[in-house]
């Protein structure tokens, strides 16, 4: 039986209540392709740690910390709700960039690695000078990054450009495990918009050593350079006509 989810919903969609207070959680979205149709760029085994225990963790979480922020409001407990924001700012962004970075990979039978046409194509040319251009400043900022993190190709609406950013190894409070309190580590989950308020992901490449570590070792340049074989530029191109008009 293939390793795939059966139904497709919004990744960022609310669960069930959590609670009788009706607490909204958040649950794993569904991919749109099998673990394995991403290889030889990414391993099924990847794709399934990846999705099936990393991102689920930062969901358990995220619902854990929501649940104990809840409880804590309604308590008039102002410590504990000041504790929490960081659990839910790692967890909520672990769950965020994840969600999209699901949509912006896909396999090539669908059109993985293939270049973005029209009004994002002309968007890279004008903004980076090529879209080979594009590449290399991400792989380049993409290996650069110091621990964990993300690189991500945004659109800034203020100012109607592309931008390349990275996002990641600052020291936040976060909850990688179920613990009943949160435990001190040095890295990040920040979303893009955390470096700008009018900022737009189109695209995100993961550069935890979760995303690659199992197939490339400690050579994160060779995974920065083969994942745009399934980099789902149609997707990237769809949120950049939106956010753009």
């Amino acid at each position: 039986m293939a390793l795939r989810t059966l139904i497709a919903r919004n990744p960022l969609r609310a669960a069930a209540p959590a609670a009788s207070r009706g607490l909204q959680t958040f649950s794993l979205p569904d991919l749109s392709y099998d673990y394995g149709e991403l290889e030889p760029a990414i391993s099924a085994e990847i794709m399934q740690l990846h999705h099936q225990k990393h991102h689920q963790t930062y969901i358990t979480n995220y619902n854990k910390a929501l649940e104990q922020l809840d409880a804590a409001a309604a308590k008039g407990d102002a410590s504990t709700v000041v504790k929490l924001q960081s659990a839910i700012k790692f967890n909520g962004g672990g769950h965020v960039n994840h969600s999209i970075f699901w949509k912006n990979l896909a396999p090539v039978r669908a059109g993985g690695g293939e270049p973005p046409h029209g009004s994002l194509h002309k968007a890279i040319d004008s903004n980076f000078g090529s879209f080979e251009a594009l590449i290399q400043k991400m792989n380049a900022e993409g290996a650069a990054v110091q621990g964990s993190g993300w690189v991500w190709l945004g659109l800034d609406k203020e100012f109607k450009r592309l931008v390349v950013e990275t996002t990641g190894n600052q020291a936040s409070v976060v909850v990688l495990i179920l613990h009943s309190t949160p435990s001190v580590s040095l890295s990040s989950q920040d979303p893009l918009v955390t470096k700008g308020a009018s900022l737009v992901p189109l695209l995100g490449i993961d550069v935890w050593e979760h995303a690659y570590y199992l197939q490339y070792k400690n050579v994160r340049p060779d995974y920065l350079k083969n994942i745009w074989n399934v980099i789902n530029w149609k997707y990237a191109s769809e949120v950049f006509d939106k956010e753009s008009a």
